[in-house]
């Protein structure tokens, strides 16, 4: 069954795009190859790279010869020119086989993977002798969740290969028996693909070179004492904006106003209305909890005589600056404010 998003029509009006099976699409890749001509030109082999990967694609292949395990890696510019080299090398036809592949939506890169574990690499070699080669191993291909969905990442890791010679080919010619007896490939490779991608470890470093001198017509020394230099400013001076540590926000602490006695504080001052001798008491509170109504006691409030209206009557006054004095003010140092302290009979 394809890959297929949502069934439901996008936000325009218009209906997602199809996507179609990833074997099906190395279907069309086998297709395409078999479709070449004896003299293609490089124009060819870069539509053909174009069509089937993406212009930030890579190319791995892995396997192990007699001084142990190999790995080449190349990129997108590279890609036409590996495929060429395979088949100017005595190949005539080459397809990728897959047995039981698996394949999945990864959306955290917006991919579909293709993974078989048992891929076959077949190509139909007719030179230096009539051979067919079976490279064995194990294929996984990103390929771009779109409409075109192009490879953008390829790693074919081989694991054995077999080589297979036509019965009769002995007897229509006995001199090439030696020839017969050596094998065609190493890993299923040519010896010319092989020497294609150790060329390659050393191109792909030089790419920044070739392309600068391409575009600038420089002499190549000059452009890679250009290429050094500037590779030695970006060593002497590193981005320092990332290593930077972020300030964070400095915390403010609130005073704690859970006390068990009570406390006096001050209104904030406003322009025009100077409030300096006005102090409110507020209410006695517990520890992390409040008064009941077994604790209630009786609060007393003391005015300021010169915030008093005048409809206050003047005894009233008296009575109540006699009984309870006020607080002393920075303009009354004698400490009591109205007529003098009386004792108060019990």
């Amino acid at each position: 069954m394809p890959i297929r998003p949502n069934s439901n029509s996008t936000m325009d009006g218009r209906h997602p795009p199809i996507m179609l099976p990833p074997d099906y699409k190395i279907y069309q890749m086998n297709k395409r190859l078999q479709e070449r001509t004896d003299n293609c030109d490089n124009q060819w082999w870069d539509t053909f790279a174009s069509e089937f990967f993406e212009d930030k694609s890579m190319l791995t292949l892995s396997f192990c010869l007699e001084d142990g395990l190999k790995r080449y890696t190349i990129g997108r510019t590279l890609i036409p020119r590996f495929f060429r080299t395979m088949f100017e090398s005595g190949v005539i036809d080459m397809q990728m086989v897959l047995r039981l592949p698996k394949d999945y939506m990864n959306n955290a890169n917006g991919t579909i993977t293709l993974d078989c574990e048992h891929a076959t690499m077949v190509m139909h070699h007719n030179k230096p002798v009539p051979t067919k080669v079976c490279s064995e191993g194990h294929l996984l291909v990103d390929f771009s969740a779109d409409e075109l969905m192009r490879i953008r990442s390829w790693h074919f890791a081989i694991q054995t290969h077999l080589e297979y010679i036509p019965k009769q080919a002995p007897m229509q010619n006995p001199g090439i028996l030696e020839d017969l007896c050596k094998n065609t490939t190493r890993q299923g490779l040519t010896p010319p693909m092989l020497n294609y991608l150790k060329m390659c470890v050393i191109i792909e470093p030089m790419k920044e070179l070739m392309s600068r001198q391409k575009t600038y017509n420089m002499d190549p020394r000059d452009c890679l004492r250009n290429c050094l230099f500037q590779k030695w400013q970006r060593m002497l001076n590193p981005t320092t904006d990332a290593s930077r540590p972020t300030k964070r926000p400095s915390r403010k602490r609130k005073n704690s106003s859970n006390n068990n006695t009570p406390h006096v504080s001050q209104p904030q001052k406003k322009k025009g209305f100077q409030t300096s001798e006005v102090m409110m008491v507020s209410e006695p509170t517990l520890m992390g909890c409040e008064f009941g109504d077994e604790d209630e006691r009786m609060i007393t409030r003391l005015e300021n005589n010169q915030f008093d209206g005048p409809s206050v009557k003047s005894e009233e006054h008296d009575t109540s600056a006699a009984s309870f004095p006020s607080i002393s003010s920075p303009s009354n140092p004698a400490g009591w404010q109205g007529h003098p302290p009386q004792s108060a009979g019990m």
